[in-house]
């Protein structure tokens, strides 16, 4: 596995194993782009509320690399007109599409039937390459599936070994359903672990590269966020070992249904 390995969508399209996340990268989001594509990254991650999408345009402007090697993920909000807003969000980033857009969480009411209806006609109509979900518990994504009639490709959730689920995974590894692990890093609030840092030390590795090692092997593909070049490097790190079963096995043991964004996870 390397930075430009992908994992196989349920469409038959390809998708990047490892993404670029870009919540509130704001600070010179263009030169991080760049940096991130030069180390090797190829899929960048966004949403309206990041404030990041004109910035990634700027970059996605700036590179020699030709479209059709990069994977750009965005997201439709629950109160959006999703074809409006796919267009819109295109616009604002300068891109003829976007490889996968996804609605960002479910609305108040209902599962998103019209949303995804909204993408439909975007994929249609050559916006988007493929669709799918985040936030969903598996309850709410077998409610979509059996509403449109259609599986999503991804569900885009928060995912670390401190907060995760075994029945999730299976469920959408039944479903043909990829997961992308948001905040795979913890924001940084878990880095201290002791229990993470001794598995850290025994690869001579960072946590920072233990976690994402950890969504690797779990085949969610993490998108972490990093604002310094350093930390860009350093993650892919994630790729130079592996997890013994054994640590894997521990890190999994880590799991409190705990979450950065406050409060317990819920998936089922």
């Amino acid at each position: 596995m390397h930075p430009r390995s992908t994992v196989t969508l349920n469409t038959g399209r390809e998708m990047p194993v490892l993404g670029l996340g870009s919540w509130e990268l704001t600070r010179d989001t263009a030169g991080t782009v760049l940096h991130a594509l030069d180390l090797g990254y190829r899929m960048i991650d966004t949403a309206v509320d990041y404030g990041s999408q004109p910035g990634i345009g700027d970059g996605l402007a700036r590179t020699d690399i030709p479209r059709g090697e990069l994977f750009l993920v965005a997201k439709v909000e629950e109160d959006d007109d999703a074809y409006d807003a796919t267009r819109r969000y295109l616009d604002e980033m300068r891109q003829d599409y976007a490889d996968l857009v996804l609605i960002h969480r479910p609305p108040p009411a209902g599962v998103g039937t019209e949303l995804w209806e909204g993408l439909v006609r975007a994929r249609d109509d050559g916006f988007v390459r493929d669709i799918g979900i985040s936030n969903y518990t598996s309850r709410q994504t077998e409610e979509l599936i059996e509403a449109v009639g259609e599986v999503p490709v991804v569900n885009q959730i928060e995912w670390t070994p401190f907060g995760w689920s075994q029945d999730m995974l299976d469920y959408c590894q039944r479903r043909g359903i990829v997961i992308q692990a948001y905040s795979p890093l913890t924001r940084a609030e878990r880095l201290d672990d002791d229990r993470l840092q001794q598995v850290a030390g025994r690869y001579d590795v960072t946590p920072a590269q233990v976690l994402l090692r950890w969504a690797l092997q779990k085949g969610t593909p993490p998108l972490p966020k990093a604002n310094r070049r350093d930390h860009l490097e350093e993650n892919l790190g994630a790729f130079r070992f592996q997890l013994l079963d054994e640590d894997m096995a521990r890190l999994d043991g880590l799991n409190e249904e705990w979450s950065a964004l406050g409060g317990s996870l819920q998936y089922l």
